[in-house]
């Protein structure tokens, strides 16, 4: 499994696009904020090494290249809080639709609504936990899940509400698939790096994470992991009894 412990992809001042491990300045937590990274040779998903080249980042992109993602899994109505709010019962099963991989972007690339989606315009917000997996994930336990988990990342499930609940059919995709509609990064963060600072959660889960989105400026979502009703190894055994989970394969917690 991976020798970083903050994996980002990145365009460097030399105009290449590098895999790094990002180099935080001291007191800082926040990825989005580094300006430095030691570039990784190899395959991120196998053999590769942190290097001591350090490049210097000009701008942050998808932790992931496009050949690099399998499918984007996503999770509905997985916070109790939500289904309160939304007066809807707590889910016996994960509630599962996918996003395509053109909807995967950079954290700060301009959200596209295209002239479908305007009609009428009732696009929304969804900061969402989101795991990624890093080698074949078949029938595994909830406790063993976390050794199948390349690292963990944060994301926007934009969706649009009128094609998602009243004219997609029941489809949650379609009112959720629209290129550039799931904005995610800036780095991906391994569980053993998450755990020296929040430690771990029911069942080995990453545990005292807090979530929270913001639009402009104004604070519109905040919980944490302890609200989740199905936790991250809950969500892998589940997602892949009898269907193998793939390195690269994105999941979306759900909101």
């Amino acid at each position: 499994m991976p020798v970083f412990s903050r994996l980002v992809r990145f365009l460097a001042k030399d105009g290449k696009t590098y895999y790094g491990d990002a180099i935080l300045p001291r007191g800082v937590s926040d990825i989005a904020k580094i300006t430095q990274a030691r570039v990784i040779k190899g395959d991120i998903f196998g053999a590769h090494d942190v290097t001591d080249q350090i490049a210097e980042v000009k701008t942050l992109l998808a932790p992931l290249a496009s050949s690099d993602v399998g499918t984007v899994r996503c999770l509905g109505l997985n916070y109790a809080k939500h289904a309160a709010e939304s007066k809807m019962p707590i889910p016996q099963y994960p509630i599962l639709f996918y996003k395509p991989p053109t909807s995967l972007a950079s954290p700060t690339a301009d959200i596209p609504v295209c002239l479908m989606a305007q009609d009428p315009p009732t696009v929304d917000y969804e900061c969402e936990l989101i795991a990624i997996i890093g080698k074949p994930t078949l029938n595994v336990s909830a406790r063993d899940a976390g050794k199948y988990i390349l690292g963990y990342a944060v994301g926007n499930d934009v969706s649009q509400r009128e094609w998602q609940l009243k004219r997609g059919g029941g489809q949650w995709a379609l009112g959720k698939g629209f290129d550039g509609w799931a904005p995610w990064g800036p780095g991906i963060v391994t569980g053993d790096e998450l755990e020296k600072s929040v430690g771990k959660g029911k069942g080995g889960d990453v545990g005292g994470l807090k979530i929270w989105s913001k639009v402009n400026g104004e604070v519109r979502q905040e919980s944490g992991t302890g609200d989740l009703i199905f936790g991250v190894g809950e969500l892998v055994e589940f997602l892949s009894k009898g269907t193998t989970l793939m390195p690269g394969d994105v999941i979306f917690t759900g909101t």
